[in-house]
């Protein structure tokens, strides 16, 4: 933007230099140049200033494809002014002699031809590919397209302007389209994880089943052991019954043994006794017979007195008492006989 300074009668303009100046006075333009700075007259003057520094202009630009889907492209041409004078003769850049700024809007002007042509090129481009070439092939296609056809067009070089480069930030599908084409990735992906999911679970499933196979293998084998203790072990109480009774059978044996000893021992023991008792009971009858029988008549009082501790009442009749005193007297008569016989 220049800068003006308002004096009495005269003012005075300095431009940067990136602008380029024209003073045009009763429409003949007087000078020209980059960056200039002079004094000039109002009255009957007339300044137009040209950016000459590279500009930017952004655009986004919504086409169909050939297969009637929307597509939408962002991007920026950047632009230059190759001619100052040539554009200042085709594009108002007039300028305010008072502040300076442009009477109209001369970069909408060439904004609008250059967005114009963009369009030209990018429905022409989308219109020969479907959408899934273009979303697969990218922006790059098309932003070489656009440089190359911008790069070379007269209608550009006419109004004195000159293409820098054009670069895309990319091209979009509709929020729906973007699903739709989504849709079998999506699917093919969850797919995917459905599989890995049921293959995860058969892994799992084959490893309980490993792991249930293997207890039950364990169990099985425990089983066994246990069938295998419970006839070691029957066997064991068996042999130690048959021991026991083995055992039983020699004590039975043994004291069967002893008991017959001891009852042969008894046995002769008893005849022996018996015996003993038959010779004295011989010997005593022997002894006896040659006794008179009043001797064994006293004799078995005797043994009856000592028997018996107490007689209540004892009845003697007449023959008993005659034939008893009979007997004492020949007991008594005898031994006096003896003594006589012996002097």
């Amino acid at each position: 933007m220049a800068q003006i300074k308002r004096y009495p009668f005269v003012r005075h303009l300095r431009a940067e230099a990136a602008s380029s100046i024209q003073l045009f006075r009763k429409g003949r333009r007087v000078r020209s140049g980059r960056g200039l700075a002079f004094w000039f007259l109002p009255d009957g003057a007339s300044i137009v200033e040209v950016p000459l520094d590279d500009r930017p202009m952004p655009f986004v630009i919504k086409g169909q494809s050939a297969d009637f889907q929307e597509v939408t492209v962002q991007g920026t041409v950047v632009w230059r002014v190759s001619d100052p004078q040539r554009l200042g003769d085709r594009v108002d850049f007039t300028i305010d002699l008072k502040k300076g700024l442009c009477i109209g809007q001369p970069l909408d002007q060439i904004h609008t031809v250059l967005l114009g042509l963009v369009r030209q090129f990018t429905f022409a481009y989308l219109r020969d590919h479907g959408v899934t070439a273009l979303l697969k092939a990218g922006a790059a296609p098309l932003q070489d397209l656009l440089n190359a056809s911008l790069a070379g067009q007269q209608t550009l070089a006419k109004m004195g302007l000159e293409h820098v480069g054009t670069s895309l930030a990319g091209l979009m599908p509709t929020s729906e389209l973007a699903r739709a084409l989504q849709a079998p990735t999506f699917e093919s992906l969850q797919q995917q994880a459905d599989e890995a999911s049921f293959a995860r679970r058969a892994l799992a499933v084959e490893k309980e089943r490993a792991i249930a196979e293997n207890e039950l293998n364990n169990q099985i084998e425990l089983a066994a052991r246990q069938k295998d203790l419970i006839a070691r072990e029957t066997a064991n109480d068996r042999s130690r019954v048959e021991a026991e009774a083995a055992n039983r059978t020699i004590e039975a044996e043994a004291e069967a043994a002893m008991s017959t000893i001891r009852a042969d021992a008894e046995g002769r023991a008893v005849r022996t006794v018996d015996l003993a008792k038959a010779e004295a009971e011989r010997a005593r009858m022997e002894v006896y017979a040659q006794v008179t029988p009043a001797v064994l008549l006293a004799l078995a009082a005797q043994e009856f007195a000592a028997k018996v501790r107490r007689i209540d009442s004892l009845t003697i009749t007449p023959d008993v008492l005659s034939d008893a005193l009979a007997r004492f007297g020949g007991l008594i008569g005898r031994p006096q006989a003896q003594a006589g016989g012996d002097r």
